[in-house]
């Protein structure tokens, strides 16, 4: 038997994310119920934002914070005297080095702000210029870490997370599937993931997000979804990965009670 026979997964990444997830999921036997709850769309003054920095040779480091912020801000880089190049998670380090670019730091552990700034190359940057490349309104704790120790910094935000709007009857089919015991645990990889949720749902959807179980993408994603409301069980994976999160599911000790998924 696969390794997910019966399992219902609500999947709500990006729509333009949620697809690698999903076929794996599905190839493990779990029934996957799709309903992206962040859209990202470029930011339309990026020109702007370009002409206030100056040429982006002139920065030691430019450190790119996910996927996203490689798919829309890779065209910032100059051909020739790019300077170092840092990535927050593999996701990232494999999106960035599917555009040609040379990936010169990718933490040897973790998928966050705070395992990049324990790398050595980031202890002692005092004098340096640093580019985050990120959408709006991220964390700032990289930021202030780097500001603290001494360097530059600068933001270039050449994305922007809006609330999805899935399609009224879409909606409808996925909270009636959930009120009817077939997704079993919700995806959550990002808080802002969770926010959105809980804007897009109908009130009887937010009733059952607020007390399903959570596949969380890691223990800080975990304990931030608490202080939003969500009293359900939580599954923690060890990274908001793939990997991460199918091993996640692959050794929780599914409740025995639980409904099988229908397609």
């Amino acid at each position: 038997m696969r390794g997910l026979a019966g399992l219902g997964v609500l999947v709500t990444r990006p729509a333009w994310q949620a697809g690698p997830l999903s076929q794996r999921l599905t190839a493990l036997g779990a029934t996957v119920y799709a309903l992206p709850a962040l859209e990202i769309v470029p930011r339309a003054d990026q020109d702007a934002q370009q002409t206030a920095l100056g040429p982006i040779a002139h920065f030691d480091w430019v450190i790119f914070v996910s996927a996203n912020a490689v798919r829309y801000g890779a065209q910032w880089l100059p051909n020739i005297a790019c300077p170092r190049l840092a990535a927050v998670g593999p996701a990232t380090a494999a999106a960035l080095t599917a555009t040609d670019r040379r990936l010169d730091l990718l933490p040897v552990s973790g998928y966050d702000s705070e395992q990049l700034l324990a790398s050595p190359a980031f202890q002692s940057v005092r004098g340096q210029r640093i580019l985050i490349v990120r959408g709006n309104a991220g964390r700032a704790t990289l930021a202030d870490t780097l500001i603290a120790r001494g360097a530059e910094v600068a933001y270039a935000e050449v994305y922007t997370r809006t609330v999805a709007t899935p399609a009224p009857q879409r909606l409808r089919a996925i909270e009636t599937a959930w009120a009817a015991g077939a997704i079993q645990i919700v995806t959550v990889t990002s808080v802002d993931i969770a926010r959105a949720l809980l804007q897009l749902l109908t009130p009887q959807g937010r009733a059952l997000f607020t007390q399903s179980t959570l596949l969380a993408g890691s223990a800080r994603i975990a304990d931030r979804v608490r202080a939003l409301g969500l009293t359900g069980p939580l599954v923690i994976a060890a990274n908001p990965a793939e990997d991460g999160l199918i091993e996640a599911l692959l050794t929780w000790p599914r409740p025995t009670d639980q409904p099988n998924a229908s397609a």
